[in-house]
């Protein structure tokens, strides 16, 4: 498991998140302001680093990154590296500056990170201490960031294969003229002290799996998956990386893994075998890259950022961490020192959404668009929370429209503006539209189950029930939690005789508790987010459910705000909610919520302005 990713993130995107992490996320972060003095920018190609360092050393970071970035593409020549969420290189220059960016880290127990890595939907940072100078100390930023990239191109990676490609890219030197593929790992230490898994044991390991996620058998897991994945690229008879690619392409293409991986590596016991020797090695072949031309250091744009400017980008910093205590103050301050910078407005508007108060939201996005028409983040927001987002009125819907396409015009890879304009479509009756859109939001964040399951259902309404079966079959083989369930939601509401013979998928059970559903009328929190009361309309009826304690909940990757804004405590309400819960001894309350899920259902569509009855809605789980 990664030591040093923090939040509500995890490789395959489950969304069940205990509330009491979300309060603990913001409670425990404490008062320590930024810098008081002005941080520098640097812009390399591709990259944007801040810094209170010095102008070289953030210049030789740029650098790191774009070469690393050149590392994967020279490795997969047509991957897909850019995605709609910007990366944001924060370099504080020793543990103190570190310390005053995550006061919550430095106060709890234990090793205190020399980097992080935090991914998101519209936004991604990257937390680099330049006092650390340790190639190993980069390795877990390296590592994140490779994950990123891989996501962004593949439907599905087995776990060893994801974590093992991450690790190997996150070994990568940098010298002067080159840059070396493949460099030993420390993980060796660990493979040197301990017995090998099964092959077979590694090719199947699950989220869910003792290796994956028990810290005494998860060393071994990353160490193995590194070798494996470098002795597929390096070992004999591997083709230089030639087996692997083909391996992944199979899959990508919906074949399992157990159907392509003799094809593409040869019989099973004797691939162990030679894996085993090349373990037993005291030497690993490496792979040379010359260093690209856009990674020279002296090309690169800098410049001092203001005050105010300072003081925004660190806000948004603490903000998408979910630190809102260190968060406040600093926007408030970039507020202060310059009322007319858009950035400013913009994170003061997500800062007002999360706590709740959206017309003040609302007010700051379109403050924000005024300042500075190219923060599309803004626009987004804009637009989801404007009358016109639910307007069945042909007119607003052609505002609703144009001012999504200005989103995606800004930024063509941000897939959750894509996903809208699919969700427009499908009310608007024209489903050929929703599903290009669909599947346009497919290849973008190929890794989201939800944009599947969002393909599945227009597919469905479309009266192609065997092509949305296949959909709901593919993430229930390969999604745990929330997205598992809601895809066999979408199976049972495909007609029996057009989904496979013989096939069928079940829920992921819970011991102990019933199930129920309805919409979200009001969701309460206690303070700091401590306790839950929900109550649903079901059938007309309302029921109200507690929690004690901690709870799972998930959430459809299709609502606006997706997993950078998600709060279980706002924004609830109209929503669809699927309980899982324990019968109350309290008379006031029907139970005690187990699990929580929270889903998206698409609109009703139009024929000829007539709303045609969505049957999915009366089919359940």
């Amino acid at each position: 498991m990664d030591c040093c990713i923090w939040g509500l993130q995890s490789h395959f995107f489950q969304k069940y998140l205990p509330l009491n992490l979300l309060a603990a996320i913001v409670l425990l972060a404490g008062a320590s302001t930024a810098s008081e003095k002005p941080w520098t920018e640097v812009r390399s190609q591709h990259f944007r680093v801040i810094t209170d360092g010095s102008e070289g050393q953030a210049k030789r970071l740029a650098r790191e990154f774009e070469q690393i970035r050149f590392a994967i593409a020279g490795v997969y020549p047509n991957i897909r590296l850019d995605s709609g969420a910007p990366l944001l290189v924060v370099a504080p220059e020793d543990e103190n500056s570190a310390k005053a960016l995550e006061p919550a880290r430095w106060k709890a127990k234990g090793f205190k990170p020399a980097g992080l890595f935090r991914h998101g939907w519209d936004k991604q940072f990257a937390l680099v201490r330049l006092d650390e100078v340790r190639p190993e100390a980069n390795e877990v930023i390296y590592h994140e960031y490779v994950h990123s990239v891989m996501h962004l191109n593949l439907r599905w990676i087995p776990i060893w294969l994801d974590e093992g490609m991450a690790e190997f890219y996150a070994n990568t030197r940098f010298e002067k003229n080159r840059i070396m593929i493949g460099a030993p790992s420390w993980r060796m230490r660990v493979l040197r002290s301990r017995e090998l898994v099964p092959l077979d044991t590694l090719l199947h390991v699950t989220p869910a799996s003792p290796y994956y996620h028990d810290e005494s058998k998860a060393d071994i897991f990353y160490a193995e998956s590194w070798l494996l994945t470098h002795f597929l690229f390096f070992g004999p008879g591997m083709d230089r990386g030639a087996r692997i690619l083909h391996f992944t392409n199979a899959l990508q293409e919906g074949k399992k893994q157990s159907e392509v991986f003799e094809e593409a590596f040869g019989d099973p016991k004797q691939l162990e075998k030679n894996f085993n020797q090349y373990a037993a090695s005291l030497a690993l072949n490496v792979g040379y890259l010359n260093v690209p031309p856009q990674a020279e250091e002296k090309d690169f744009a800098s410049r001092k950022l203001s005050l105010a400017e300072t003081e925004a980008e660190l806000g948004g910093y603490s903000l998408w961490s979910r630190d809102l205590t260190t968060a406040r103050p600093l926007i408030e301050k970039a507020l202060k020192d310059d009322p007319k910078l858009g950035l400013a407005h913009e994170n003061m508007g997500f800062l007002y959404f999360t706590e709740g108060k959206d017309e003040e939201a609302a007010r700051e996005f379109t403050e924000a668009l005024q300042l500075d028409g190219k923060l599309w983040l803004s626009l987004f927001a804009q637009t989801m929370m404007s009358p016109m987002a639910h307007s069945g009125d042909p007119t607003d819907q052609d505002k609703f429209r144009e001012a999504l396409k200005r989103v995606t015009t800004i930024n063509p890879l941000f897939a959750p503006a894509v996903v809208q304009l699919a969700r427009l479509a499908v009310s608007q009756g024209d489903l050929k539209q929703a599903l290009e859109y669909s599947r346009k939001a497919e290849r973008l964040e190929p890794a989201r189950a939800g944009y599947y399951l969002l393909t599945g259902q227009i597919l469905r309404r479309m009266g192609r029930g065997a092509e949305a079966a296949l959909f709901a079959k593919h993430v229930v083989e390969r999604w745990p939690g929330a997205d598992h369930d809601e895809a066999v939601e979408l199976w049972n509401s495909i007609p029996a005789d057009q989904r496979p013979p013989d096939e069928s998928l079940s829920p992921i059970p819970l011991q102990g508790a019933r199930a129920t559903e309805g919409r979200v009328k009001a969701v309460k929190c206690g303070e700091g987010g401590s306790g839950m009361t929900v109550t649903i309309d079901k059938e007309g009826q309302p029921l109200t459910f507690v929690t004690k304690g901690s709870f799972r909940g998930g959430f459809a990757d299709t609502l606006w705000f997706g997993e950078d804004h998600f709060n279980f405590c706002r924004h609830m309400e109209g929503l669809r909610a699927v309980l899982h819960y324990r019968p109350s001894t309290d008379p006031q309350y029907a139970g005690e919520i187990a699990v929580v899920d929270y889903r998206d259902d698409l609109p009703n569509s139009a024929s000829n302005g007539a709303p045609i009855k969505d049957v999915s809605a009366e089919k359940k789980p």
